[in-house]
């Protein structure tokens, strides 16, 4: 298993033979406005050929149009069935829905689809383009990658539905981390702050934690590093700090079966 930090939510994975990635996002700057503070990992145009692309929601930092019109049509992209069905209608036909509660294979992979908790309508007027999805990719090892979503108590359900009530452990949790000022406290109604993301790492009981979501955009309330200086801050003194890979936007992680599939759940 290899994971790429391109930058953002944007990573590529490789398992099972296959590569995904996630939430395409290539953009200068974010919304024309906020810059990117760290080119991306790979370059658009550098990527090997894909297998898959899965867009867990509507959000500018997550669904960029550009980056869409730019990689191959001949990709399946599986998105929420609303966002899905608004790319087709746009002229993305290979936009494919997949609902929470469905699976889809790639290969030799299982993708399969859940709700987050996270309002993710592309404006303020399109509240019913708001649904979010989170994945959890099987090929033999297993990766959740949680798009954007708030710590709340079942945003385990589906490693519980589909691993744990098979008697199997999750390897590899993808977690978005972000910080707000405290006079933004309606950020964590749909979003992880790097403690949030600690604990559903453990309620996960996966054995690998990479954060994302961190070191490429300056954000209004917030630069690029607040959430991973904090986290790194937590880490000297936490429980899990052995579990958990930081890797900077341009970087892999190479985790070998024997690693991913080592040793009981938590």
């Amino acid at each position: 298993m290899r994971i790429t930090y391109i930058g953002h939510a944007t990573l590529l994975l490789d398992l099972g033979g296959a590569r995904i990635l996630t939430d395409p996002n290539f953009d200068p700057r974010l919304g024309r406005i906020l810059p990117r503070v760290s080119p991306p990992g790979i370059a658009l145009d550098a990527l090997p050929a894909l297998d898959a692309i899965l867009l867990t929601h509507a959000h500018a930092d997550h669904l960029s149009f550009d980056s869409i019109e730019r990689l191959p049509h001949s990709v399946p992209l599986f998105a929420p069935p609303v966002i899905a069905r608004w790319l087709q209608r746009l002229g993305y036909d290979h936009a494919r829905p997949l609902a929470p509660g469905e699976s889809a294979s790639v290969g030799r992979l299982v993708i399969h689809a859940a709700s987050a908790t996270h309002r993710g309508n592309r404006y303020g007027f399109d509240r019913w383009r708001s649904d979010a999805n989170m994945y959890l990719i099987d090929g033999g090892e297993t990766i959740f990658f949680a798009g954007d979503t708030a710590l709340v108590g079942d945003t385990h359900h589906l490693v519980e539905r589909v691993l744990w009530n098979a008697g199997r452990e999750l390897d590899l949790a993808l977690l978005p981390i972000g910080y707000a000022p405290r006079w933004k406290p309606g950020f964590r109604r749909g979003h992880l702050t790097h403690e949030d993301a600690l604990v559903l790492f453990e309620r996960l009981r996966a054995r690998v934690l990479v954060p994302y979501h961190w070191g490429t955009f300056r954000h209004v309330t917030a630069t690029a590093h607040d959430a991973i200086n904090r986290l790194r801050k937590r880490l000297e003194s936490h429980h899990l700090k052995a579990a958990v890979r930081i890797i900077e936007p341009g970087e892999s992680l190479e985790l070998p079966a024997n690693e991913a599939n080592a040793g009981a759940g938590r």
